[in-house]
Formats: C-alpha cells, structure tokens, sequence
C-alpha cells in the first residue's frame, strides 16, 4: 500500500484522453455534509421569501436546545453583545464599536429567522459565522437571544404563581452589602 500506483490532484496523466489526472465530478454531484435540501433549516427563510418565525422542524424547542443555545452564545456572541444582549460585551469595554442590544424594539420585532441569517451571512461590523457554529447551534443560539429577549419584557400575567412568588420574595430582600476587593 505504501508504494501504490497514483496520480498527484493537478497532475498531468497519460492516462486520460484530457491530460489530467483529476476529474471533473459527474453533474449533480454535492460534497459531503452540504446537501441543503431544508431551506428553512440552513437559510432561516421560508418558502414565502420571508423569515421564519418558528424554529424549523428538524430543530425540536426544548430545555436542551436553549441550554445548548445559551452555551454556544456565551462562546460566540457575549464577547461582543454581552452574556444579558445588551452589546456591552468585553470588546466594548476595550475599545471596539458596540452592537446593538437584542432588547431594542427592532430587534425584539424580527422574526427568529432573522437572528440565524445574520449568524449565517453577517451584518454591519459582524462578520458570518457559518463556518464556525454548525445551523443546529446558529438556530439554538437565535432561540436563546429570544429567550433573552423575552427576560425582559415578559407579562407578569404570563407568569405562574411560584415564579411570581419567587420575584417578589427576591425584591423584598436586602441588597447584600459590597464586599471590599482583596488586593494582592
């Protein structure tokens, strides 16, 4: 096996009536992991041209998704807009232009879609991160900035009674008081 009998990619061969010892693959021929027959799954845009507000089929809303899409934007996305999406990442505290908070009214109204076309294809100053964060993760991300979003404008009356209990018992305790820095 060691010594067995190749043509270099590029080459030229005396093989092949063209001189060439690649070949053209056969029409209709996909490379492996980009057959993208789900549109919706690897674009964020339904069959109207528009984005999708839900998460595709294949993509299943659960606790592990957004545990997952929580993850994933802590890695990726907080550097620059912040673990609470308010683009006060640690970029912006050196220096660096701000993005926008997810909690602004137009970003609130876009559809979920949305948010994976702009992980997909980039906006502005953010460049793609396609090549980085698999579709999967891009729609597990897009649904925990939803998550985010919703932290903050939630109706109380959507609430259930313990969590409701739980936020005014967190009002109702004292502030802890502030702890010195320890200098080295």
């Amino acid at each position: 096996m060691y010594n067995q009998a190749k043509e270099r990619p590029l080459a030229q061969s005396e093989f092949y009536r063209d001189g060439l010892a690649s070949r053209i693959p056969p029409a209709g021929t996909v490379a492996r992991g980009w057959l993208r027959e789900d549109r919706v799954l690897h674009t964020g845009i339904g069959p109207d041209g528009k984005f999708v507000s839900e998460l595709p089929a294949a993509v299943p809303f659960d606790k592990a998704l957004l545990a997952r899409g929580r993850q994933r934007f802590d890695v990726f996305c907080s550097p620059c807009h912040g673990r609470q999406g308010n683009g006060q990442g640690m970029i912006v505290q050196r220096g660096f232009k701000q993005p926008p908070s997810y909690h602004i009214d137009r970003l609130r109204a876009q559809p979920l879609g949305y948010f994976f076309d702009v992980m997909t294809n980039g906006f502005g100053q953010m460049s793609s991160y396609a090549s980085q964060v698999p579709a999967e993760d891009r729609w597990a991300i897009a649904a925990y900035v939803r998550t985010l979003q919703f932290s903050r404008n939630a109706p109380l009356a959507e609430l259930t009674e313990a969590d409701r209990a739980a936020l005014d018992k967190a009002a109702a305790a004292p502030a802890a008081a502030p702890t010195p820095e320890a200098h080295p």
